[in-house]
């Protein structure tokens, strides 16, 4: 695996700061003020005050998966010392855990980019995973089987926030801050990018590919939906009928139909694939917003209620909505949901440590697991799951970490 570094703009200014305070001007300032200078420059502090704390070992470990702390020891101690004592272990945020007789196991990868907020790797049938560091401006590579990491630096800009795979294992890139989809040339390693044809549709968000090879994607905060023809370039958008929807995650049915989850607002959305017209359904609740959504292959649509704590379904046939409660309550925030093995896996991301749920579709019944961190670090949060060739894959934003989850009786 390669070494650890360190590129992301934000969190060279970071580092940079560390260089700078020598023990004799980090004598001159209180420890409160080195937490505000260091870690706003990069999140707000509110991150610290919903914790669920750490012991002064801990916060070293999670902070050495964002900043290079080696330059100041004495400068980390003191930092990390008073984090331990303001910010000490708690169970504010303690989930609500669901026994049952089935054991999960999980093997991690660390990528090597410091704070880059690695995020949604998908697996290709080929065994190679593909992720996008979002801050840190990469598209990542790694074969599970040797260990092998490879980062790209996308185009300057590009910021992207998802990856998906087209039918040639092509790995496809969502430009989240400059408004392009492009895809990375395996044989020439070069890059291919398409810019929005619209000024206003500003931030591609989550793709999937169609049996017919069109990308379809959605567009959170400009409230738009994708279509692009690989082969022509041909980029189509058309916009929510609901201000502020903010349709974020999108799954195709059996047909090729796709859906989307909307993150602003209570609907799902259903986009004709031929002529993109799109078909607003309403859910119950004005509080329910839907961050991500799974089909089975009977093509009932469920969704991650993310509002209000719930697991629901939606019955395209017939029309009907249900609703699951989550096992930690309310204020849960379901995030991420994928279906596999005739269940639907979710977390709870908002719950420390986060939590998995399985919801077995037979029964109708939950399990759930703290998801264990590496070196003891239970930090999140997982924004996107994705089956892949033996479990799920996932990831961790805050410690930079991939994951896969097999599962056994």
């Amino acid at each position: 695996m390669s070494k650890r570094k360190f590129s992301s703009q934000k969190y060279m200014v970071v580092t940079a700061l560390l260089s700078i305070f020598t023990p004799v001007s980090a004598a001159d300032k209180k420890p409160e003020q080195l937490v505000d200078q260091l870690c706003s420059t990069c999140h707000s502090l509110n991150n610290l005050k919903h914790s669920s704390g750490y012991s002064q070992k801990d916060w070293k470990t999670l902070i050495s998966y964002m900043v290079n702390t080696n330059s100041d020891k004495k400068l980390t101690q003191n930092i990390t010392g008073y984090l331990a004592e303001h910010y000490p272990v708690n169970t504010k945020r303690e989930s609500t855990v669901i026994k049952g007789d089935l054991k999960l196991n999980f093997e991690y990868w660390q990528v090597p980019t410091l704070g880059q907020r690695a995020r949604d790797p998908v697996q290709g049938k080929n065994g190679i995973i593909w992720w996008v560091g979002q801050w840190g401006n990469i598209l990542g590579r790694l074969n599970p089987n040797t260990g092998d990491i490879k980062e790209y630096t996308l185009p300057s800009g590009t910021y992207a926030h998802s990856v998906s795979l087209d039918k040639n294992q092509t790995p496809w890139f969502l430009g989240n801050k400059n408004g392009t989809v492009g895809y990375l040339d395996l044989k020439a390693e070069t890059f291919k990018v398409f810019k929005m044809p619209d000024e206003k549709a500003r931030d591609p968000h989550t793709g999937v590919f169609d049996n017919k090879g069109r990308f379809w994607f959605t567009l959170q905060h400009s409230n738009m939906i994708g279509k692009l023809e690989p082969e022509t370039g041909d980029i189509q958008l058309v916009t929510l009928p609901t201000k502020g929807a903010r349709p974020y995650g999108i799954k195709l049915d059996s047909k090729g139909t796709p859906w989307v989850s909307c993150n602003g607002s209570n609907c799902l959305i259903k986009v004709d694939k031929n002529s993109m017209k799109l078909t607003e359904i309403k859910l119950p609740g004005a509080q329910t917003h839907t961050r991500r959504l799974a089909i089975t292959p009977d093509d009932m649509i469920f969704y991650v209620n993310s509002g209000v704590g719930k697991l629901g379904r939606y019955n395209p046939k017939n029309g009907k909505i249900t609703q699951w409660d989550n096992p930690s309550g309310a204020d849960s925030h379901p995030y991420a949901i994928e279906y596999a093995d005739n269940a639907i896996w979710f977390n709870e991301s908002a719950k420390r440590p986060e939590t998995l749920v399985r919801f077995d579709l037979n029964s109708e019944t939950m399990q759930s697991w703290p998801i264990p961190s590496k070196e003891g670090v239970y930090s999140g949060l997982i924004r996107h799951m994705r089956m892949g060739n033996n479990g799920l894959i996932i990831h961790q934003t805050a410690t930079n970490q991939l994951a896969e989850i097999t599962w056994s009786q």
